[in-house]
């Protein structure tokens, strides 16, 4: 069996009662806040076999896949181990009619056949360091706005100090609700390729049914390798690149797991709101994730429409597809677990436990009224939630305005003075490159429909004071969405690749 590792942050341990101890744990705290219990629930390894800064452990074999997702290095050639679903969008843009690897699968029989993946990058954590003392004792006492800027100017000093000679990156982060910050020092490898995905009938067995559901049968991996330069260091694809060799990858076991074996998950989780209180809960059960659903449910009802009835158009939104249908089964599963659990009972039962104790310990008096006034503050901004659900989940649902988007950086550029002519001209650049990748994946016909309907969704559902002034379709349109949906694909400078080009190509004619 494959044992997958995946890092940093949760560390998920299942004792044999198969009762997960469960939290948010970094791995450089593990030996002070839980390396007992780790040895006691069956760990064979010392706990600095887990993290360590100073010798290999393996922390030196898990990546950040891409955007998001966990990877595992399993040989001593950089080969990576991640799911189908992470590799799916590298997956599904090597593939064509003639060679269709979402549906037949892809296997590189040697090195040469390994294909690139521009843009995809892998990611290992080099160290995290506890900075809070040196943002924490400058940032007392200053309100919301003065604490986040001189935070950002306490960071940057702080990472430019400690990459300042490398070629690594950091960044310094939150956590506990800004009670501590963590800089991670992180190291990232740019050519990455691909070497072997099962087809979606393995990798995706079960497909949108089976997704979130437990148990799930599906072969869920997909195989790609880091390279680097000669010197093993972080470079751009090129064909002189060898096959990294990485600090540590895992060994794999073929011996099978028994029952209440010891199981570790190490790897790169999303975040919690464990938290929050009852009338957050409330708004996620009645209000969020039902309008989201609702959103997504249109998107993928005319995605899949498509897809069905031609088979370039499924390679081209397979990914897009994929994307948009995974957090619309969570939020339904979401919805469904939260209500069966008694969710706002429980949080209510919490609060009130909570109300006694501070009546009961010294000093506890100033948080009486905590709780009430953020389940108050929770209920007032509702309105704010449901412009914000249909602004990420309408406007930001259709392509066409998401893609326009990533052009007003030229505008910031051109409106500096002097306007810096070199970093127009790479802002051009690299726009022209992107522009052709997403048209590759695009069909105007698709997200023509997507936009008539999710700006009538936008306009019914955004609290009035809080949206996007569209009066000019009850006004110039007399209410007639598709007369508006033309128009603006019609005006607009992004709606095909000619007319992005022809417009990109004005700034140095």
């Amino acid at each position: 069996m494959l044992k997958k590792f995946i890092f940093i942050a949760l560390l998920s341990l299942q004792s044999f009662n198969l009762k997960a101890d469960e939290g948010m744990w970094l791995p450089m705290l593990l030996q002070t806040v839980n390396g007992d219990a780790l040895y006691t629930k069956g760990l064979k390894i010392p706990i600095d076999s887990i993290y360590s800064v100073n010798k290999t452990s393996l922390k030196d074999a898990i990546v950040l896949f891409g955007g998001g997702c966990t990877g595992e290095i399993i040989s001593n050639k950089g080969l990576l181990l991640t799911n189908h679903h992470c590799g799916y969008s590298q997956i599904q843009s090597h593939s064509t009619i003639e060679h269709d690897y979402l549906t037949n699968g892809f296997w590189a029989k040697n090195m040469s056949e390994e294909l690139p993946c521009p843009g995809l990058t892998a990611t290992f954590i080099i160290r995290i360091d506890d900075v809070t003392d040196d943002i924490i004792n400058q940032v007392n006492g200053l309100k919301e706005d003065d604490r986040n800027k001189k935070v950002k100017e306490i960071s940057e000093q702080l990472i430019k100090k400690a990459i300042e000679g490398t070629h690594y990156s950091a960044d310094i982060k939150p956590f506990y609700y800004g009670n501590k910050y963590f800089m991670i020092v992180t190291e990232t490898f740019k050519d990455v390729r691909m070497v072997g995905a099962p087809p979606s009938s393995i990798g995706k067995f079960g497909a949108d049914a089976d997704n979130w559901m437990w148990p799930r049968h599906t072969g869920d991996f997909s195989i790609f390798r880091i390279y680097a330069d000669k010197n093993n260091q972080p470079a751009e694809y090129s064909k002189d690149n060898v096959a990294y060799t990485p600090r540590y990858s895992f060994p794999i076991s073929i011996k099978g797991v028994k029952e209440n074996d010891f199981t570790m998950v190490y790897g790169f989780p999303g975040r919690t709101q464990e938290y929050i209180p009852k009338e957050a809960v409330r708004t996620i059960i009645e209000n969020t994730d039902p309008n989201r659903i609702k959103l997504r449910d249109i998107r993928l009802k005319i995605m899949g429409e498509a897809m069905r009835n031609n088979d370039t158009i499924r390679l081209q939104y397979a990914s897009k597809y994929a994307n948009v249908e995974n957090a619309y089964k969570k939020w339904q599963g979401e919805v469904l677990g939260l209500k069966r659990l008694n969710a706002i009972e429980v949080k209510a039962d919490f609060e009130t436990k909570f109300v006694n104790w501070t009546k009961n310990v010294k000093d506890g008096q100033e948080y009486v009224n905590a709780l009430t006034q953020l389940n108050e503050l929770h209920q007032k901004i509702r309105p704010y939630s449901a412009a914000l659900d249909y602004y990420a989940e309408g406007i930001k649902g259709i392509d066409l305005l998401n893609f326009a988007a990533n052009f007003t950086k030229l505008e910031k550029l051109c409106e500096k003075e002097p306007v810096d002519e070199k970093a127009l001209s790479d802002a051009v650049d690299q726009l022209k490159k992107s522009s052709k990748g997403f048209f590759k994946n695009y069909n105007a016909s698709i997200d023509k429909d997507i936009f008539e309907r999710l700006i009538q969704e936008y306009r019914k559902g955004t609290p009035q004071d809080l949206a996007a002034d569209l009066s000019m379709i009850d006004k110039k349109f007399k209410g007639d969405y598709h007369k508006y949906t033309e128009y603006v694909f019609g005006k607009s400078h992004f709606s095909d690749l000619a007319k992005t080009e022809k417009f990109l190509s004005t700034f140095f004619s």
